[in-house]
């Protein structure tokens, strides 16, 4: 054997290493695309179901939505109620503190019966500009 023949037979051996060194990659690339693929299969699937669920609790939170919705436009009317009466309280306490305070500054020339006609009457004066105003 001469040095061409050495290097032939270096060469070759080379490049049966090499491919068998590329078989040996191939064979894993491939199982690595094969697991890939069974992996996206189950997301997929998982997926679809993750987005039918998704769907349906949409669909009932807007139904809940709606009837929350209809609930509250009900008793909306009663919290405005609610708001004119304190209001109205509210007048008749300043009313009532101010006729106090106007009974008090009296006291030295009017009677304790005179002050609770005085009471009464700006009671009464109260609840009909309310009841005007309603």
């Amino acid at each position: 054997m001469n040095l061409v023949g050495i290097s032939l037979l270096i060469i070759a051996l080379a490049f049966v290493a090499l491919v068998v060194f590329l078989i040996i990659v191939l064979r894993k690339t491939s199982e690595t695309i094969d697991e890939v693929k069974k992996t996206v299969s189950v997301l997929t699937s998982d997926v679809n179901v993750t987005l039918y669920q998704t769907n349906e609790i949409l669909s009932k939170a807007n139904v809940l939505v709606e009837d929350v919705n209809g609930k509250v436009s009900t008793i909306d009317p009663l919290f405005t109620a609610i708001a004119d009466l304190s209001v109205s309280v509210s007048d008749l306490n300043n009313h009532a503190r101010h006729l106090g305070t106007r009974a008090s500054s009296a006291t030295s020339t009017v009677g304790k019966a005179s002050k609770a006609a005085m009471v009464g009457k700006v009671a009464s004066k109260v609840f009909r500009k309310k009841g005007e105003k309603a």
